[in-house]
């Protein structure tokens, strides 16, 4: 790498030397003698870059004047005697030492190679300028060059020689790289905090579609590739972009058609990352082509530079906000200019015409100051960067020449010396913190102006700030003046779709992330802001409505046991515990009454035994399913609910035999109530209905579950397996029963009132019968807490049902009644049935 940068310096030289050029050696005021010298390297003229394909060096005296690198060196003088004339104060920076300076005119690329060699020469020679009496201080830093283009090669050269080099305005990230460029410094931020201000801004507008353009150079072209890399982290997409070539008759065409491509893409924000002096020749473009009412986001090198506010016709673009390096003041520097001014008027150009550095020095001090050249606060920021870096030169010899004493030491210091000094100093300056980071770079944020308009009168004004570290934009947005009629002004869009309405996913549509229809997104999914795309699904535990952003928790459905309805149900099941129980203490006491033994006698008692453990079975569906609940629910019910079932279809067997079917199968009843029938086909009957429950349990057994389907925003706590072929048998088996029952009943009917069960019966499966198809119809609808409150209203509604039928008239008759609980009285109606019969 080194050898190619020396075999380009060596073709400047040759073709330099070979006497096409004319020149002015150095004159009067271009350099100082000290005990250390400074190189600077400033454009105090503007030169169009070779025509040819070598790398050429033009005269730079024959370019334009550059007042704004004028003042660049001039802030470097000043600096550099402010030090000199503190030089013997007490307490002074460099007490005892001077600090020389050396000036160059890098009026282009050549130049500043051109300028890199003499000053390598110097250090590596010694040689001594034609018509010098004595040989020159050799430079032990280099200030400059002004721009990145003319930065890359002089970095490379004076690194390989750990030659300290401080940039006042080469903003390039890429010369923050220590390997390629070990000894470059600046004091000016890197381009990487410029891109980030500018993402920012973006991003605080909304401005997602946008057009990019950057000058033919290192600087623009280095920025708009950080930009593209960026932007599509932060959603923001480029729609067109392009590169500002140097103005001459060839690219005129090449400058409308990137205005052509502007206006093509329909953006209302054109970011611009170009220096001042390639984009002076395409804003005139914009103005033919009345682009106006445009937003324009503009970097630190032009959004302040009275160059391109200067342009004709340029007030009507629209609005430009800009990243300006942070305002400062250097006391006594526009004084210091006067004077330069003034002295310049009484004096004559001081030119010598021979030496052997050729076109290094174009002209003097003096006669660039016979211009009085204006100046603005866009000078004075930039003149503050060279202010620091001579200041940061000085503490860093203060601290090599051990100058805390009270007077520094007299020895020479070399630059790769002063190079670890130079990245460690740390000290303020005029209010203003100055010290480098691992990177050489200033770890100092941006201001953001914006361009006012009065007419044609143009104006800056500050309107926020930027700061790198933490990240942090502020913004005074009603200071900013619009494009548009003056009541009506307000943020311009620039999208190439509007945004999405909550909830609603992008379909992309182009190549474009930018460009998109909108869908809402379903039931039970969200829209994640990360993936903008797509429409995630919820948890299973949570829900979402369409065009929802995030989800929501399910609604527990459930049975609470503090609910107002389930303290209803069960103090209604606390009274079917009651009276089942007092009602099989009255049996039990009235046993061997004529009333207790036409129901059945102790069979009632097992009766009166399974209603209460049906009623208990209720207690399973409160509260939230445990898998002993699940287990127990559905079994216990059918089981105790089918042995009172079996019971009365026996006791109404027996009771249809004695009247009606004895004298027609006496031996086959006779046995079958001799050898307790009656009890083995209830036991067996019972048995078959607990083996068919068990069965179902063992081979699949209800566990508590959450049912996600029914509801969409609910989630229902139920047990699993509640409709199941298992349970389809079990209902089966005790609606064969009930049939049973009550065609037993039913046979029944004429007998005698005390024996004829049929009426009873029949209102109790009527009810037993209208409760489970309400619930059913109910639980096919409907799995809320109502629901649920209707099971447990069917099973105790069925078990009362029951009680009431079977059981209460005979509480009535046993309580109520006595005198018809005798044996005289129940004979008395069999003898009346017998003789209705004959």
């Amino acid at each position: 790498m080194t050898t190619l940068y020396l075999f380009f310096c060596g073709l400047v030289v040759v073709h330099v030397s070979d006497g096409q050029l004319d020149y002015i050696s150095q004159g009067e005021g271009l350099h100082l003698h000290g005990n250390f010298s400074i190189a600077g390297l400033f454009p105090l003229h503007y030169t169009n870059g070779p025509s040819g394909g070598l790398p050429a060096l033009g005269p730079c005296n024959r370019g334009r004047l550059n007042k704004h690198g004028f003042h660049m060196m001039q802030a470097m003088r000043f600096a550099v005697e402010e030090v000199n004339n503190k030089s013997g104060v007490l307490n002074s920076l460099l007490p005892g030492v001077t600090m020389g300076y050396q000036m160059y005119d890098i009026c282009s690329v050549p130049a500043s190679v051109l300028a890199t060699l003499d000053i390598l020469e110097e250090q590596y020679h010694g040689s001594a300028a034609s018509g010098m009496a004595t040989q020159k201080t050799k430079t032990v830093a280099v200030i400059g060059p002004d721009s990145s283009s003319k930065s890359f090669t002089p970095a490379a050269l004076l690194g390989a020689y750990l030659i300290p080099q401080i940039s006042y305005e080469a903003s390039n990230q890429k010369l923050s790289n220590k390997i390629l460029y070990p000894s470059f410094l600046r004091t000016i931020p890197s381009d990487k905090n410029q891109v980030e201000a500018m993402i920012q801004l973006l991003v605080y507008f909304n401005w997602t579609w946008i057009a990019l353009l950057g000058s033919d150079n290192d600087y623009g072209l280095g920025g708009m590739q950080s930009l593209s890399q960026l932007a599509p982290h932060h959603n923001i997409c480029v729609a067109f972009q392009g590169v500002i070539p140097s103005y001459s008759d060839d690219t005129v065409r090449t400058m409308r058609n990137l205005v052509d491509g502007i206006l093509r893409a329909k953006v209302n924000t054109i970011l611009v990352f170009s220096s001042k002096s390639k984009l002076s020749g395409f804003f005139p473009f914009v103005v033919e082509r009345n682009v106006t009412a445009k937003v324009w986001i503009g970097t630190e090198d032009w959004s302040v530079a009275t160059l391109i506010s200067g342009i004709a016709g340029i007030h009507t673009i629209g609005t430009v906000l800009g990243v300006s390096i942070k305002t400062a003041n250097i006391g006594g520097f526009q004084e210091f200019e006067r004077k330069v001014v003034e002295a310049s008027l009484h004096r004559g150009d001081s030119q010598t015409g021979s030496g052997s550095r050729v076109c290094l020095h174009s002209t003097d001090v003096y006669s660039l100051a016979r211009n009085n050249f204006t100046l603005e606060q866009y000078d004075v920021t930039s003149s503050f960067n060279v202010y620091k870096a001579v200041y940061a030169v000085a503490h860093a010899l203060h601290r090599g020449l051990d100058c805390d004493s009270g007077r520094c030491l007299v020895k020479k210091v070399r630059p790769w010396q002063l190079l670890p000094w130079l990245r460690d100093v740390g000290f303020s300056l005029q209010n203003t913190s100055v010290y480098f980071d691992e990177n050489g770079d200033p770890p100092t944020g941006y201001d953001i102006v914006t361009w006012i308009w009065r007419g044609t009168a143009w104006s800056l004004r500050a309107v926020g700030s930027f700061s790198p570290n933490p990240r942090r934009l502020t913004l005074d947005e009603d200071a900013i003046e619009w494009p548009g009629e003056e009541k009506s002004r307000s943020v311009p869009a620039s999208f190439c779709s509007p945004p999405c309405p909550k909830g609603h996913r992008k379909l992309m549509k182009g190549q474009h992330a930018c460009c998109f229809d909108c869908q809402a997104c379903p039931a039970s999914t969200f829209l994640n802001i990360s993936e903008p795309t797509e429409c995630q699904p919820c948890p299973q535990e949570q829900w979402a409505a369409p065009s929802s952003e995030r989800c929501h928790e399910r609604a527990v459905l459930l049975l609470a046991w503090d609910a107002p309805l389930s303290m209803a149900l069960l103090f209604f099941l606390a009274c079917c515990l009651l009276l089942t129980s007092a009602s099989a203490a009255v049996l039990l006491r009235h046993l061997g009454t004529p009333v207790a033994k036409s129901a059945g006698g102790r069979m009632c008692l097992l009766m009166l035994a399974a209603l209460a453990a049906a009623s208990s079975s209720a207690l399973c569906h409160f509260g939230h399913p445990s898998p002993a609940a699940c287990v127990l629910k559905q079994p216990l019910f059918t089981f105790s609910f089918t042995v009172c079932l079996t019971c009365i279809a026996v006791r109404s067997l027996q009771v249809v035999c004695i009247f009606k079917l004895a004298s027609k199968l006496p031996p086959a009843y006779d046995k079958w109530a001799k050898r307790q029938g009656p009890e083995w086909t209830i036991f067996i009957t019972s048995a078959v209905i607990l083996f068919i429950s068990v069965t179902r349990v063992a081979i699949d057994p209800p566990r508590p579950s959450q049912d996600l389907d029914f509801y969409k925003d609910s989630m229902v706590l139920e047990c699993s397996r509640t409709l199941s072929l298992g349970s389809g048998l079990e209902l089966a088996y005790v609606s064969l029963l009930s049939v049973l029952c009550f065609s037993f009943s039913y046979m029944g009917k004429d007998l005698p009132a005390n024996y004829n069960e049929a009426k009873c019966v029949t209102f109790s499966l009527t009810v037993y019968i209208i409760s489970w198809i309400s619930f059913f119809t109910v639980y096919l609808v409907s799995r809320s807490p109502f629901s649920m409150a209707a099971h447990v209203f069917a099973i105790l509604f069925s078990v009362l049902a029951f009680y009431a039928g079977y059981f209460l008239p005979k509480m009535y008759i046993i309580l109520l009644r006595p005198q018809m609980n005798t044996t005289v009285h129940f004979q008395n109606c069999i003898q009346m049935y017998t003789m209705s019969k004959q």
